[in-house]
Formats: structure tokens, sequence, C-alpha cells
């Protein structure tokens, strides 16, 4: 598998408040396909705002950010909302899953806004999805009639049925327990080998971190090298 530069942060700084809060102070990082590394660090250094910027969800107050040689700053709103759609899968502590649609309704919901996928090609794309997370013959629950670790499997499905370059997950398993939590990270890596897409996890888990090829310390909105 050839990797390639998926993410290239150069000088990235992010401040609120009106520049009275540097929530990123001159970060580099650089990104390959294939890559499945952790941001970690305390809380208030930084990580999510990362994650954020890197899923052209907010763009620097200065330095660049490539994403697959583009640069966000230069791109209008809309060409951003179509990185985002299209090249970026996130997937979310709380799981984020609509209560109101099944698991492979769920999954199917970023097929949607896709060109090329009818009806008949979500279902069958979602269905082969679901069976690769381990969940065939659930696809027909609700979020409510699924467990924790089977809901951030459903996630984890929605976040890759697009075959997006890069998979940003932030603390993705702060509200499962341990053997879940630790499933769920093997899964992940399990699906990078198979699909190639890099995963940028956020954590403080030294579980997590011990089974990421690459920590990426934040302190205080810096890398620690």
């Amino acid at each position: 598998m050839e990797n390639n530069l998926v993410v290239q942060a150069k000088d990235v700084v992010k401040t609120y408040d009106e520049g009275r809060v540097q929530a990123l102070n001159g970060v580099n990082l650089d990104v390959v396909s294939a890559s499945f590394i952790a941001l970690a660090g305390p809380s208030g250094s930084g990580k999510t705002t990362l994650l954020n910027i890197i899923g052209a969800l907010d763009i620097p107050d200065s330095g660049s950010v490539g994403i697959e040689g583009r640069n966000l700053e230069s791109m209008k709103e809309k060409e951003r909302t179509t990185l985002r759609r299209e090249r970026i899968g996130f997937i979310f502590q709380q799981f984020n899953l609509v209560p109101v649609l099944t698991a492979r309704e769920n999954v199917e919901l970023p097929l949607e806004i896709l060109p090329g996928f009818d009806r008949a090609a979500r279902k069958k794309t979602a269905l082969e999805m679901l069976s690769l997370v381990g969940l065939e013959g659930l696809e027909n629950r609700f979020p409510n009639k699924l467990s924790g670790g089977q809901q951030q499997r459903v996630a984890v499905a929605r976040a890759l049925v697009k075959s997006p370059a890069i998979i940003l997950a932030d603390e993705p398993t702060a509200n499962l327990d341990s053997e879940n939590g630790m499933a769920i990270v093997d899964l992940m890596k399990k699906m990078r080998d198979e699909l190639g897409s890099a995963f940028i996890l956020s954590s403080h888990d030294p579980r997590v971190l011990e089974r990421v090829e690459r920590v990426v310390q934040l302190v205080d909105g810096r890398i620690d090298q």
C-alpha cells in the first residue's frame, strides 16, 4: 500500500476569546495515508482544536493546513463542506447516532449526499460495512437496542462507508468500558489495514496509546518533541 501525505500542518496557530486563549501555538504535523496515530495530552492541550482544524471544521488564525494537497485556508466554506463530506470521516465519544434510524440507515446517511449511490447501492454498501465491523444480523436494530460497544461499531462503519482518506476520532473509547474500548481500537486498526484510511485519534487513555503506531504529545498548544 503506497503511503501518500494526507495531512500537512505547518506553523498552525489558533486562538479564541479575542486572542486571550491560545489553543494551538505553532503546530507542525505530517500524516501519511494508512497512519494510525494518537494525539495525547491533558485537557486544554489543543487536541480537539487540532482535530477540528484537520477536519475542516475550523481554520487556523495563521499557518497552513493541507488535506491531500489542498489548502484549507484558500477554500470557500462550500468547498470545505464538500471536502468533509467526501474525504473525512468522524467518530465521536458520544456515538452521535440518529436514534430514529436503524443501524443500517445510520450507516447509509453519508452516502445520501454522495453522487453515484442510488437507494439499492446505499443499502448494499451499508450492509457490507456493518458486516465488516461485526454487526451482521443487527442492521435493523435501533441504537437504543444496541450496547455501547455495538453503537460505536455502527459509528465506525458510518465513518468508513464513504472510503474517506482520513478518520478523526475524538476520545472514541471515553464512554465505553475497558474491554469494549480496546475492542473498538483494535477494530479501527483492522479497518485501517483493510481500507487504508489514516486514523487520527485523540486520547489520554494509556491503553489506547499503547495500541497506536505513533503518539503525538501536545502540551500547551505545542507538539512536545
